[in-house]
């Protein structure tokens, strides 16, 4: 989304690896520009090894996007999970960035807009984790053919949370993470052979876990597809 921050991350990417990365630009406040970040891919690459869905972000106030959506629910579920439908022909696997905090959610599939009539920024960030996992799952049994997991990368030390005094102290009480030790689940889950894992699987600190029950309900995520 911040051209400098995306032009920084190649930089750190280059400077890693000695490859030169392709930068692709896109707001997940704005459905429009999720399909022309799509468009854009599919003509660079016939096919997408892993596409990881980690952008995100928690929003302390209530925000209607453009499409008409929490934007809560948009930037962490809606713009992954309609990226993932328009590239899902070129993709390979699909590694989602969860979270524990899916503990606070309240989904209701049928109203997607419904933290917005008492907002608690916690509970709208929860219920679009609660979605991630059920998306990994439901994606898992519709597409047995590409290899879908998702994950907990623990609390980790970013700008997450800083334009709240109260959240960013809130957050400082927890056990933190570098993000160096937040993204070890997701390069695992994007190198381990996919026969080793639970496709479908919520993983945390790189072993399987049980999501809470709200998080691993069939019919629920079947709900979250279609509604």
């Amino acid at each position: 989304r911040d051209p400098a921050r995306l032009r920084a991350a190649g930089d750190r990417v280059r400077d890693a690896s000695g490859a030169t990365s392709e930068l692709f630009r896109a707001d997940f406040a704005v459905l429009d520009d999720v399909r022309r970040l799509a468009e854009k891919l599919r003509a660079a690459y016939d096919r997408i090894d892993v596409l990881v869905n980690n952008a995100g972000a928690i929003v302390l106030q209530p925000v209607t996007t453009v499409d008409g959506y929490e934007l809560s629910i948009q930037a962490n579920h809606l713009a992954p999970f309609l990226l993932s439908n328009l590239l899902r022909d070129r993709v390979g696997r699909i590694v989602v960035t969860a979270s524990g905090a899916h503990r606070s959610g309240a989904l209701d599939p049928s109203d997607l807009n419904l933290p917005l009539r008492r907002y608690r920024a916690l509970t709208a960030y929860g219920t679009s984790k609660q979605a991630n996992i059920l998306f990994t799952a439901e994606a898992a049994r519709r597409w047995p053919e590409i290899h879908a997991h998702c994950f907990h990368p623990g609390v980790v030390r970013t700008r997450f949370g800083n334009e709240s005094r109260l959240v960013a102290a809130g957050m400082r009480l927890l056990p933190f993470r570098s993000p160096e030790k937040g993204a070890e689940t997701l390069l695992w889950l994007v190198n381990t052979d996919p026969a080793r894992l639970r496709n479908g699987g919520y993983y945390y600190n790189r072993r399987l876990r049980r999501p809470l029950r709200k998080a691993a309900d069939p019919q629920l995520a079947a709900l979250l597809w279609t509604d």
